[in-house]
């Protein structure tokens, strides 16, 4: 198994199982209380199959219930702790180039009238400054956050902020030339 086998669902629940075993509820309570969905994506019913997934592939091993009301708990298994160790390097060091939509809008910028591109534009930046600040609200409220945390919201605010500066330069610019030229 190479270290780009795991996908970014996989990646996270491995290592939030190699904090402590975990089942899933418990799983999800943790994504959701970190707000982890605010940057990978990850749904509830998801869990347990990505679960079902990692101990495939011997990366997890499940405990066995004592009775029939416990919940199967997972642990890291040494494959496990190896694998996520290389893949957390993988994605440390490797840049995987995003593709956002806003630039097939762009491409057919032509087929719009003047009006309903600016004003469309206009409707991004709002979305935009209300993502940031919804981003920092969630920043303020879990507080004091680990350093490597308040990374991933700094990285998070340095694109959408460096997308705001884009979409002014941008509507500077096309308001003033002339007309799909």
């Amino acid at each position: 198994m190479t270290t780009k086998d795991l996908t970014d669902s996989e990646l996270l629940v491995l290592g939030l199982v190699a904090e402590m075993p975990r089942h899933g509820y418990e799983l999800e309570q943790v994504i959701k209380e970190r707000g982890m969905r605010e940057w990978t994506q990850i749904g509830f019913s998801s869990i347990y199959y990505v679960l079902g997934k990692l101990e495939q592939r011997g990366l997890v091993k499940a405990d066995v219930p004592v009775n029939a009301t416990a919940k199967k708990s997972y642990k890291m298994t040494t494959k496990g702790k190896k694998t996520l160790v290389d893949q957390t390097l993988a994605t440390l060091k490797s840049f995987q180039p995003t593709y956002p939509s806003l630039l097939l809008g762009m491409i057919h910028w032509p087929v719009l009238s003047r009006d309903q591109a600016l004003d469309a534009l206009e409707t991004r930046k709002s979305a935009v400054a209300e993502e940031l600040e919804r981003l920092e609200g969630i920043r303020f409220e879990q507080q004091p956050l680990p350093d490597y945390v308040d990374a991933i919201f700094e990285f998070s605010f340095g694109r959408l902020k460096a997308e705001a500066d884009w979409i002014d330069r941008t509507l500077d610019y096309m308001a003033t030339k002339p007309w799909n030229s």
